[in-house]
């Protein structure tokens, strides 16, 4: 799988991971969560490491930490996930919490989730950073109505990474938001890159384009996510799915070449 570098280390990332949301909000005893070590063995053999969690997500951080505990050979995961709560204690707290729950004493990318009390955490993060219980720092949202106080966050503070809602047809960051990361060296991960789910239904029966194949696509969501990662300020996409042949056509979105920006406009003008 290609990678694109950390703007803030240099680091190399594989370009698409995984999202927990739903998929791994699931109890051991059920059907679904026998097929998620199949999902993590999907995404690391096609050479992805990044996944996505959040204490929202319900169950989602333990069902991470269970399954990467028992992962052989040992698991290659670039670890995220987001501190969602008020107050600097109760910050503390959650993020103590999600260490537990993951099984793990260092995490990769701690992010604020949705900005809340975004302020009060930030020194939280900075400290455990200088200290090495977290790698990265980031901020999170998933919502247009958010982007002019995610700018102001992205002009006032260093941050590592910025999560935001990007998809074939929710392309409002193009505007602003993806330049100043790229202006910033912020890292981009992109949350809900198939549009919450509709995308892929208004185009499941349309054709894909003769080009496909040049650019080593063959469906509709690999497609979606390599419009994503042809924009130059994203890092990485993190499509989330709690089934293994999802995952693994997924990942194919990080191999061959990303698109033109001819390619880019005919993919637009599909969407309508």
């Amino acid at each position: 799988m290609l990678t694109r570098a950390i703007p803030s280390s240099s680091e190399p990332l594989p370009l698409v991971g995984l999202g927990t949301y739903r998929g791994f909000d699931v109890e051991p005893s059920s059907p679904a969560y026998k097929q998620l070590p199949a999902v993590l063995r999907a995404l690391f053999e096609k050479g992805g490491t990044v996944i996505d969690s959040s204490p929202m997500y319900g169950r989602a951080e333990e069902t991470t930490g269970e399954l990467l505990s028992i992962h052989e050979p040992r698991s290659p995961a670039f670890l995220a996930t987001k501190v969602w709560t008020r107050g600097r204690e109760e910050g503390i707290a959650q993020m103590e919490q999600s260490f537990k729950l993951l099984q793990t004493d260092r995490i990769d990318l701690m992010q604020i989730h949705n900005l809340l009390d975004w302020q009060t955490h930030l020194p939280t993060l900075r400290k455990w950073k200088e200290e090495g219980r977290i790698r990265y720092i980031g901020i999170t949202h998933y919502t247009a109505s958010a982007y002019d106080e995610v700018e102001a966050v992205l002009k006032a503070e260093p941050l590592d990474f910025l999560q935001i809602n990007y998809a074939l047809d929710d392309r409002g960051v193009e505007k602003r938001i993806l330049p100043l990361c790229r202006e910033r060296g912020v890292a981009v991960i992109c949350n809900r890159p198939f549009g919450g789910g509709n995308l892929l239904t208004r185009l499941k029966d349309k054709p894909l384009p003769r080009w496909a194949a040049d650019v080593r696509v063959n469906s509709w969501p690999q497609m979606a996510l390599k419009f994503l990662l042809s924009h130059s300020a994203v890092t990485c996409v993190i499509p989330g799915t709690g089934n293994p042949r999802y995952m693994a056509d997924n990942a194919g979105a990080g191999f061959g070449p990303m698109l033109t920006g001819a390619q880019r406009e005919q993919l637009i003008d599909i969407v309508g």
